[in-house]
């Protein structure tokens, strides 16, 4: 586990930065070679990539300080964009962008959900490497185990002034794996008919399900909503639930389209 990588005079090179912009860029990749397979847009995945990835930091960011952690942040204005202290909350990183990535689509005449659909098995591929990055610099983390197993972490980490030198679930890594596994489900539902926008939708619904099972084992955000969930948990149930109306209003749709088109011909 290397926080920095080297340094150049006193400025240092985070391991954490540095994998979380490579992970933008493969991304981008993947959502570029998944456009020229489907034969359209692969010339606006460049642009979106770039536009949608800065966005998409930006609300990380801003989600985490605002739902999380203002307590603190609201007496140290100055370090709210100190990202390398810890502190990125995917789903605000995943709202900002897809925002972001509507506008741009509707500016230039880009069937919004065809592209949703598109770049839902990249961005999922994207979290799976952010999280490398999370591991590097030891945020993220899981809670105590309470045996000899886990994760130590080093001195320099959010994670050891959280707990110390216990043991930790190897909560981000558990998730990564998991965005990986989700990532082939994706690519494996594309093979099959299904109607626009329900890839998206099951990248949600997905997501969702296996972030708040995780939730149980994280140690970073440790207080309850209504004494229930975990933010990020609340988060993930009411993503699930507008995901999944989304996924069968989509079939619906397009089945009412097809009975239109069936009529009229």
């Amino acid at each position: 586990m290397h926080q920095y990588l080297f340094y150049i005079g006193d400025f240092p090179i985070r391991a954490y930065g540095l994998v979380l912009s490579i992970s933008i860029i493969i991304a981008t990749g993947v959502a570029y070679f998944l456009a020229r397979q489907d034969g359209r847009y692969h010339e606006h995945v460049a642009d979106i990539g770039i536009y949608c990835g800065l966005s998409g930091l930006l609300g990380a960011r801003l989600w985490d300080v605002f739902f999380f952690d203002w307590d603190y942040y609201q007496h140290h204005l100055t370090e709210i964009l100190n990202v390398w202290q810890g502190g990125m909350a995917i789903q605000g990183g995943v709202i900002l962008g897809v925002i972001t990535g509507i506008l741009y689509c509707r500016q230039h005449k880009i069937d919004i959900l065809a592209m949703m659909d598109i770049c839902a098995p990249a961005i999922i591929f994207g979290q799976g490497l952010g999280r490398c990055a999370n591991l590097l610099n030891g945020d993220a983390f899981g809670a105590p185990t309470g045996g000899s197993f886990g994760i130590l972490y080093p001195q320099t980490t959010l994670a050891y002034h959280t707990y110390g030198a216990q043991p930790l679930w190897p909560a981000e890594i558990w998730e990564g794996q998991l965005d990986f596994l989700i990532f082939g489900l994706l690519l494996l539902y594309r093979a099959f008919p299904h109607a626009k926008g329900q890839a998206f939708a099951l990248y949600v619904m997905l997501y969702s399900a296996a972030r708040f099972c995780l939730e149980y084992l994280r140690g970073d955000y440790t207080e309850l909503v209504l004494g229930i969930f975990k933010s990020a948990q609340m988060t993930s149930v009411i993503a699930f639930a507008l995901a999944l109306a989304a996924f069968i209003y989509c079939a619906y749709r397009e089945k009412q389209q097809g009975k239109k088109t069936h009529k009229t011909t």
